[in-house]
């Protein structure tokens, strides 16, 4: 037998991989979302909140003020949970879908915070007569605690502008998330005032008992697991680039090696957040997936150069420090336990799909790979795959060409047919099949939802989607 290529050799014995996730994780972490929203609705009830409403005029614009800005501070919180970390939480949903849920409940709690100042103002122009602009600075000027609320609102408005899709698109990775960290200082700065001046807090020990509590269990989460756990695991595990190999087609292999790797709680398929100490732009962090199943020697992250920080991982040295932050993603084979398997992959969506490849236990003749480019020069890690064809009986089809003329994840000579007519023609077998999709968002969805037509379960079918 012919020695596996440097992608795929795995020391034997490996590494222990994470125990499956427990099914139950995502009702407790729903039921706690779901119960939040309650609690706060029924501490407005509680305090006149729908008397208010049935009295009409300005306690009706307050009461709608109020009721907006409890709900409004409840989700920015749930938004700080969503992107804190919290391990329970990852395993539980993935990262891919945290994010799209942080994106949209951000949007909501947006636009209820601007509901709850315009009717706040509203109902206090009722009361004194006076124009909603003397009375919006009146406020911001003499409560206690709302000039820093102002100040966190505006930064929670740049947040919001440059999420906007169209605004994403003209900046950069790195320029992008360094603006959205305003969001900590912004609901750091915006919530505090509720609880000094809120009619729900200043007459109800158990509100502020409660908010205050819900107030601290963010910033704990955010301390430990944002700050703490990548802390304490960047000391233990000290990786450095090791090796730095040219693919081609403008892709980067990095080898790492490190120290008590085999207590890193990794699955293949996942990725972290990477950052090079290698001089200016250090602080940038880019989420890159492991391109090598992991081991207790190493690892490896392939990067397509697309800007300034994927160009950086090509002029590494060995003996760069790394900085991690993770691991992230559901794009695993936690409940996989053998079977038929297809793996679906586009561009650089064949990093993970290489890391699964060598994890997951599926027998000879059971897994397929489909691998879309636009040009034969792009299909990359050929060695690594033939290897894989020869050796684990894994069926690689590549499906190369331009893009079709009408949105399709298939190559434009394949396209004719239409999306679940051509997947169900390369893998008869799928809707049997555990399905792994990876892959810019618009081509993942496509596929998922050509795979859903085709018959396979939503629970088998597991998707990854580039973007942000």
């Amino acid at each position: 037998m012919t020695a596996a290529p440097a992608g795929t050799h795995r020391p034997v014995p490996a590494p222990a991989r994470p125990a499956a996730t427990p099914a139950w994780w995502a009702d407790v972490v729903g039921f706690a979302i779901g119960a939040s929203a309650l609690v706060v609705t029924t501490l407005w009830v509680r305090n006149g909140g729908v008397q208010a409403l049935l009295a009409g005029g300005p306690a009706l614009a307050a009461s709608v003020g109020r009721l907006t800005g409890l709900l409004a501070a409840d989700l920015m919180l749930l938004q700080v949970l969503l992107m804190a970390r919290v391990p329970m939480v990852e395993r539980a949903f993935g990262q891919d879908r945290l994010v799209r849920w942080h994106r949209v409940v951000g949007f909501v709690s947006f636009n209820l915070m601007l509901v709850h100042i315009q009717w706040t103002v509203f109902g206090a122009v009722g009361v004194s007569g006076d124009g909603f602009g003397a009375v919006l600075s009146g406020i911001v000027l003499t409560y206690p605690g709302l000039l820093p609320a102002a100040a966190g609102s505006v930064l929670l408005v740049v947040v919001v502008v440059v999420s906007v899709r169209a605004a994403r698109r003209r900046l950069r990775y790195e320029s992008w998330h360094l603006v959205h960290l305003y969001a900590y200082a912004g609901v750091g700065l915006a919530l505090p005032h509720q609880v000094w001046n809120g009619r729900d807090f200043t007459g109800s020990p158990a509100a502020r008992a409660y908010w205050w509590s819900l107030y601290a269990l963010c910033a704990g989460a955010v301390v430990v697991f944002r700050l703490g756990v990548p802390l304490w695991r960047n000391l233990l595990h000290r990786l450095r680039v090791s090796d730095v190999v040219d693919e081609g087609a403008g892709i980067t292999s990095v080898y790492l090696s490190g120290k008590h790797l085999e207590r890193l709680p990794v699955r293949a398929g996942q990725y972290f957040t990477w950052r090079f100490l290698d001089g200016n732009g250090w602080t940038w962090g880019n989420p890159f997936s492991l391109s090598a199943t992991p081991d207790r020697d190493r690892l490896r992250i392939s990067v397509k150069n697309v800007g300034d920080a994927t160009a950086r991982v090509a002029r590494l040295r060995p003996g760069t420090r790394v900085l991690i932050e993770g691991p992230f993603g559901k794009l695993t084979g936690e409940s996989y336990d053998g079977g038929p398997v297809v793996l679906l992959a586009c561009g650089i969506g064949i990093t993970p799909m290489l890391s699964l490849l060598g994890e997951l236990p599926y027998g000879p003749d059971e897994a397929t790979l489909l691998y879309r480019v636009r040009n034969e020069a792009e299909a990359v890690f050929r060695e690594e795959l033939a290897w894989y064809a020869a050796h684990r009986g894994v069926r690689v089809v590549y499906l190369v060409g331009p893009r079709a003329e009408r949105p399709s994840w298939l190559p434009r000579d394949l396209a004719d047919d239409g999306d679940v007519t051509g997947l169900t023609r390369v893998v008869p077998g799928i809707a049997g099949a555990r399905v792994y999709v990876c892959g810019p968002e618009a081509w993942a969805d496509r596929v998922a939802a050509a795979a859903g037509v085709a018959g396979v379960p939503a629970e088998c079918l597991h998707t990854e989607k580039f973007s942000w």
